[in-house]
């Protein structure tokens, strides 16, 4: 699954699940934007790391939240680079509240960054992509379609961006660019701590099926795949990553019956 040659931008790249995607698909040959709004020194960090696999990395600081850096941005990799071949949508962001508590503010910031930026990233890296077979790749959640404790807004955002891949991916086809999701369940990261109490990350170590989380790695791993000529035929699809979970409720229920 050779991306040599590629162009990838993958916003939010710095730490987390984007510095995995950056470095996984820098590992198999492409050339990576890595985007970043507060923590410069951490995409610095990642953009070595990535040239020390041989290939080339930019640093870009923009807020895809405002569109007007979303064009600074792209106005940026056009006039420099003149094309692009994978966008990554993993910026997030979210206010982790009980659902009486979310105001206007805390809504609009996390739909712009979730969902909006999606949007107007994709129009103007599809341009970028003309004739290049381009592959657009969404970063969702299972809070798009499971209720998580004060997770509302930002499983919101989630199911719009869900929505909005398989809309893109319909519309953009034409122009031989695919588009797909990913809906992961709690992923070990910093960010983590931000929406969950040790409680819960605890029991779902225990709950998931595979014996572990879900890695960075293990997200990374299907995004180079996605973007891969292997997954031509792969349109509109939210690929679920969560060591079976998600399926596993009833077993487990199922279990606890058994006992009592």
């Amino acid at each position: 699954m050779s991306l040599e040659g590629k162009l990838a931008l993958i916003t939010g790249s710095g730490r987390g699940i984007g510095r995995a995607i950056a470095l996984k698909l820098a590992s198999q040959g492409a050339d990576i934007i890595v985007d970043f709004f507060r923590h410069r020194e951490s995409a610095e960090q990642t953009a070595r790391d990535i040239e020390a696999l041989g290939v080339k990395a930019e640093v870009i600081r923009a807020n895809v939240g405002d569109p007007a850096k979303v064009d600074e941005l792209f106005d940026m990799i056009g006039n420099k680079f003149g094309h692009l071949d994978i966008l990554i949508n993993n910026a997030a962001s979210g206010v982790g509240r009980p659902l009486v508590d979310i105001d206007v503010k805390a809504w609009e910031w996390t739909m712009d960054i979730n969902v909006r930026a999606s949007l107007l990233c994709a129009q103007r890296a599809a341009k970028l992509m003309v004739d290049r077979g381009g592959k657009i790749v969404g970063i969702s959640s299972l809070g798009s379609r499971f209720v998580l404790p004060n997770y509302t807004v930002v499983g919101v955002s989630k199911a719009a961006l869900e929505a909005l891949t398989r809309y893109l991916a319909i519309e953009l086809a034409p122009q031989g660019i695919c588009v797909n999701a990913i809906a992961a369940s709690a992923v070990e990261t910093e960010a983590l701590k931000f929406y969950f109490k040790e409680g819960l990350v605890k029991d779902t170590r225990q709950a998931t099926p595979a014996g572990r989380m879900v890695m960075p790695e293990d997200v990374a791993n299907v995004v180079a795949f996605l973007c891969s000529e292997e997954a031509f035929m792969i349109r509109g699809q939210i690929i679920v990553i969560d060591g079976g979970t998600s399926i596993g409720v009833l077993a487990l229920a199922g279990k606890g019956e058994q006992k009592e």
